[in-house]
């Protein structure tokens, strides 16, 4: 049943533009040439975010990082093995993926950190990427209380994500 939902989904609303007479094809091009527009204002800032991710990844940078502010994740109750996670998190959603898929093959899906990490994913977003999309395609310039509530934000999702594995999932 599933199969035919965006088949009906297209048919319907080709049904619908032939019905008000309106030219569904020219429609269905100017749409695509709007979500090119977009799509060409956003990819220089992904560059530039997957780039940086990776250049910190790669330099040991975010290693270092991760060890440096261990203890302070641990006064927190987040588990130290996630700081890199935390740390890359909010600047690329694919590269706190692998961090995560890391986290989980080390320690095991069962384990809190592999729980942590995957509940960690799961709710917090990828901050200034998505700050840089919305605010680019937007045309807004000027981010001022944006980064600084969005980052918080994030630390209260990775705080609400350990502390929630803690109490629903104790270990022995």
């Amino acid at each position: 049943m599933m199969d035919y939902f965006v088949p009906c989904i297209l048919f319907f609303t080709a049904a619908l533009a032939l019905g008000r007479r309106e030219n569904a094809y020219g429609l269905l091009l100017s749409g695509a040439e709007e979500g090119l527009k977009l799509l060409l204002s956003i990819v220089p800032a992904l560059m530039v975010l997957l780039t940086a991710v990776q250049m910190l990844r790669a330099s040991g940078a975010a290693e270092l990082l991760s060890q440096w502010l261990g203890p302070v994740f641990a006064w927190f109750g987040i588990p130290p093995e996630t700081a890199l996670l935390v740390l890359v998190r909010p600047i690329s959603g694919s590269a706190a993926l692998a961090v995560g898929a890391e986290l989980i093959a080390q320690y095991g899906v069962d384990s809190p950190i592999g729980r942590t990490a995957a509940v960690m994913l799961g709710s917090t977003e990828t901050t200034f990427y998505t700050i840089s999309v919305y605010f680019g395609a937007a045309g807004i310039q000027k981010t001022r209380y944006t980064i600084p509530a969005a980052l918080f934000a994030d630390f209260v999702g990775f705080f609400a994500a350990s502390w929630s594995v803690r109490l629903l999932f104790p270990s022995p």
